[in-house]
């Protein structure tokens, strides 16, 4: 994946799918969305929140929408691209311009639909990170050593777990 400073820049860069990013730069734009470049590739939103994006790959172009998860696919074009790691994201990917063209309409109905869900605040918010299970035997030792236990509490959540971890094992 490319990375440019402008969308322009971004599009220019990539000889490969300029067609095909230039098309669907064009259905964007005629969308209300405000176009930016977000870690460095184009993405596009509504009050500040980001809505959907794009970036060029090997052997397609990724088409994403942030909070995907809320549309409603009844063309089934959208799936998830990683898995358990992402529950908002969806994406749709294009293979070349002619697929894109065949497509243009129901994507136009996809960001419209996008577009809405964001004005209505539709959003999957980042869950907690799990509580810290701390083994017996370490529990224990903390019981007993006040120092080691206020330098267990004093690391982050995420050392904490693979300390007790390690412990437990």
């Amino acid at each position: 994946m490319r990375k440019g400073n402008t969308v322009d820049e971004y599009i220019l860069a990539d000889e490969r799918w300029q067609k095909e990013l230039f098309l669907l730069r064009s259905i964007l734009n005629e969308a209300d969305l405000k176009e930016t470049i977000k870690w460095g590739a184009p993405s596009y939103g509504v009050n500040g929140k980001n809505v959907m994006g794009m970036a060029a790959f090997k052997n397609h172009i990724g088409f994403w929408f942030y909070q995907g998860v809320f549309l409603n696919d009844p063309h089934k074009k959208l799936m998830n691209a990683q898995g358990e790691k992402t529950k908002a994201n969806r994406q749709w990917r294009f293979t070349s311009i002619e697929e894109i063209q065949e497509n243009a309409v129901i994507l136009k109905s996809y960001i419209e639909e996008a577009i809405e869900n964001q004005r209505l605040g539709k959003e999957v918010k980042p869950s907690k990170k799990k509580e810290v299970l701390v083994p017996i035997e370490l529990k224990e030792a903390m019981e007993i050593n006040h120092v080691l236990k206020e330098q267990f509490e004093s690391l982050s959540k995420y050392k904490q777990g693979e300390y007790a971890q390690h412990v437990g094992s």
